[in-house]
């Protein structure tokens, strides 16, 4: 099934009613996870509760998986999987390098998906007709870079400290190997893979709703996205996009080790 253009601008349009109000307005910040520090604010529950309301009004067959409300029906074919602020810790700390990702899976393939960042104006999203961009300088078509070279890489992680163990030390060499390397941005490093500025982003630890919006965007634009290890990346993991197939085989080899 096709998922058209205006049904992502609405959806983008319905989250960003929730969340650019609530932007560097210095509101309430909660913590789910006792021990560590995993921020949700009052704009990722709204933002996804407005979501969830399109999508179940627009396709009430279909099963939606969110961070902050979680599931239904997820054994349907057809699953919306929901992240209403990737990047909370950018949001909080009034960064616009947050965004909002929703992405659709059919039979467990991501074949959909979004990513709106409100504050910039910028849509990245991918369909039937491929992946496109829409915000400053006009839309246009989706494609990466071409570079097969390592070498000629920039690299994106977001940040080394969730590489553990053995993992850091081999990230450690992988980082020397590249040309630039830079830290944070969540979902906006993706997008740039994408978009052709970045070559190649790295992340460990990521869940289903980090990523499966992400997918469709980077294939449909020339680019690879899987596990560290090359299995698919729908159902999250530590999870390595690159531009090309070359360069995605050459950093697999070299997070291996």
């Amino acid at each position: 099934m096709d998922i058209s253009t205006d049904f992502m601008r609405r959806i983008a349009h319905a989250a960003a009613a929730e969340t650019l109000p609530r932007f560097r307005s210095q509101g309430a910040v909660a913590n789910k996870e006792a021990g560590s520090f995993d921020p949700v604010t009052e704009a990722d529950r709204e933002a996804e509760r407005a979501i969830r309301a399109l999508i179940s009004a627009e396709y009430p067959e279909h099963g939606i998986l969110g961070e902050e409300h979680g599931s239904q029906n997820i054994t349907n074919r057809h699953v919306w999987v929901i992240d209403p602020i990737d990047g909370t810790r950018a949001f909080i700390s009034g960064l616009p390098v947050w965004g909002t990702l929703v992405g659709l899976t059919a039979d467990g393939d991501a074949v959909a998906g979004m990513m709106s960042q409100p504050f910039t104006g910028e849509l990245f999203y991918a369909n039937a007709s491929g992946s496109h961009y829409e915000g400053p300088g006009g839309p246009r078509s989706l494609s990466t870079r071409k570079t097969t070279d390592l070498a000629q890489a920039t690299l994106f992680t977001t940040t080394p400290a969730l590489f553990k163990g053995e993992a850091r030390k081999r990230y450690d060499q992988f980082e020397t190997k590249v040309q630039l390397a830079r830290y944070g941005t969540d979902c906006y490093a993706f997008a740039m893979v994408a978009a052709g500025c970045v070559d190649i982003v790295a992340d460990p630890g990521l869940k289903p709703y980090d990523i499966v919006a992400l997918i469709p965007i980077i294939e449909k634009a020339g680019g690879v996205v899987t596990t560290f290890e090359g299995g698919p990346a729908e159902k999250g993991g530590d999870i390595l996009a690159a531009a090309t197939p070359e360069l995605h085989a050459a950093a697999m080899a070299a997070l291996r080790g």
